[in-house]
């Protein structure tokens, strides 16, 4: 019942999660879109979603406007499969290209970009023309539309096992990352497998969606009614991620440089991992330093390479670090006031890692809690308990409150298990009894020796306390109970008592309060001594 109510939540978070960043995308490819029409200077003329050539713009319009006015008029040509009759003529010192008797452009001095001059350009158009729409009268034959439509189920059949091949070399290239990515001692190897596991996924989506992409519109552009949708959409694309967003300092930024940073910081990320664990398990663990040395060094190592890292790649990205003054100055300002607990918390952690009272692998006590310490981070340190209940607990609480550290420099610690026995018992027997049931433990160190003391007389027993040395603290528990079954097995074989708690009531004897006449008195006694009579005889 819990799997079923919590799925809906799962699949609804999903949900809004997704909507925003499909929202996201698409303000961003609208305003990138808006950008890039407004700041081009030459626009493409196309015939059935197929190019043929750019033009400029001119004193009376922009260049987008011209190129639209141009396409119309070929794409009325077009479907109207008469023969082009398409010439030049000169007006006003510039070559004029008529088609079918209709305008349609003027070539100026800017057009002449693959020509010394407009008249050359305007002859090489012209040529250009005829051939757009002799090859787009051709293709809206029978024939070609079949031959296409079966050339286009092979591609789809052919996509169809690309995305499955795909699926297969994920899961191989999976299992390989996660063998690399694991090591004997590491604490953080769920959080890096994660972390790979969610950059692998990424790029499986990314790999199928570009896929299905590029199938959806290579189709399209196979057909000539439809390749005019793929031609539009695929610039409105290669223009919203190439177009730029924002600028820092004098370079601008556009949504494919966006998604090259983000890929990069995750690979840094991924293979800081990596590296750490390479370090943790083949150079660490050689040198036999404890536990939590490794992992503090590891620690140290896996974020110094994450900064220096980032910062070098945004220097290889073209950034300017210098430009971020502002921003980091705004930014330690909002540490200061609205995150002081997590950079109390950061501080207390670089503490943690640099004093060390307490490592990975320490047995420790924090209030109400005990347990082995996993993990130690920069704002938290993860306590897994006896129960294996993982107890994230913040930095800051280690330094401000106690904390009793069971493992700390030496593991040997003292447990004190007290006894009673009931009283007549022979001490010295207790005593024997008690050592006797503490060397029978395995995990009862020989040296130290174990103990007994005499605590003192209690309301109903004799107060023994045995006292023995163990050197795993985080099975203390189990060990006591151990204990106390072989302390009750030797009492019982030495005839020895536990006793349970007794009360006695002493009551004193006196005359009554209430005062009876000698009559009522003599009456009574002579009563008894005939029960007393009666009762003899009966017998």
């Amino acid at each position: 019942m819990r799997k079923n109510r919590k799925f809906p939540q799962t699949r609804y978070s999903q949900l809004i999660q997704t909507t925003l960043i499909v929202l996201v995308l698409s303000i961003s490819f609208l305003l990138t879109s808006a950008q890039a029409q407004s700041s081009v200077k030459y626009a493409p003329v196309a015939v059935d979603g197929r190019l043929v050539f750019r033009v400029s713009s001119n004193e009376q319009s922009k260049a987008q406007e011209r190129a639209n006015f141009i396409s119309s008029q070929l794409q009325a040509v077009v479907k109207s499969q008469e023969s082009p009759d398409i010439r030049i003529e000169q007006r006003n010192d510039s070559p004029i290209i008529i088609v079918n008797g209709r305008y349609l452009l003027t070539v100026t001095q800017n057009d002449a970009v693959s020509a010394s001059s407009p008249e050359e350009q305007a002859r090489i158009w012209v040529q250009e023309i005829e051939d757009a729409i002799q090859k787009a009268q051709n293709e809206r034959g029978a024939e070609f539309i079949r031959n296409t439509s079966i050339l286009s189920v092979v591609i789809v059949l052919m996509a169809v096992g690309v995305n499955r091949l795909l699926g297969i070399l994920w899961q191989l290239t999976q299992r390989r990352v996660s063998q690399m990515l694991v090591s004997a001692n590491s604490s953080t190897d769920n959080q890096v497998q994660n972390t790979s596991r969610f950059l692998l996924k990424a790029i499986l989506i990314s790999a199928r969606v570009l896929l299905w992409v590029g199938v959806s519109l290579y189709i399209t552009n196979l057909f000539p009614l439809t390749r005019e949708w793929s031609y539009n959409i695929t610039i409105r694309i290669i223009s919203s991620l190439t177009s730029p967003i924002f600028s820092l300092g004098q370079k601008a930024y556009s949504l494919t440089d966006i998604f090259i940073l983000i890929v990069l910081l995750l690979g840094l990320i991924i293979f800081a991992g990596a590296t750490t664990n390479l370090l943790r398990s083949r150079i660490l663990h050689r040198t036999r330093i404890s536990r939590g040395a490794q992992e503090a060094i590891a620690i140290i190592c896996k974020y110094a390479f994450i900064s220096f890292g980032t910062i070098v790649l945004l220097q290889i990205w073209g950034l300017d670090l210098s430009s971020l003054t502002i921003i980091a100055s705004a930014l330690g300002v909002g540490i200061g006031f609205g995150f002081q607990d997590i950079a109390k918390n950061f501080g207390s952690g670089i503490v943690l890692l640099f004093e060390r009272p307490i490592q990975v692998g320490d047995f420790i006590e924090v209030g109400e809690y005990m347990g082995t310490v996993e993990y130690i981070g920069a704002r938290s340190v993860v306590i897994r308990t006896l129960d294996r209940i993982s107890i994230i607990v913040p930095n800051s609480r280690f330094l401000e409150t106690e904390v009793i550290n069971w493992s700390h420099r030496n593991p040997v610690s003292r447990i004190h298990l007290p006894v009673g026995v009931a009283y007549g018992s022979d001490v010295n027997l207790v005593k024997t009894a008690l050592i006797e049931a503490a060397v029978a433990h395995p995990e009862v160190l020989k040296l130290p020796q174990p103990q007994v003391f005499f605590k003192g007389f209690g309301e109903s027993a004799i107060d023994f306390e045995l006292l023995v040395w163990i050197d795993k603290p985080h099975q203390q528990t189990p060990i006591k109970s151990d204990i106390y079954f072989l302390i009750e097995a030797c009492l019982r074989k030495h005839k020895i008592e536990v006793p349970f708690p007794q009360r006695d009531l002493n009551m004193r004897t006196g005359d009554l309060p209430i005062k009876l006449s000698p009559e009522i008195e003599q009456a009574l006694l002579r009563l008894t001594q005939e029960i007393n009579r009666n009762g003899k005889s009966v017998k």
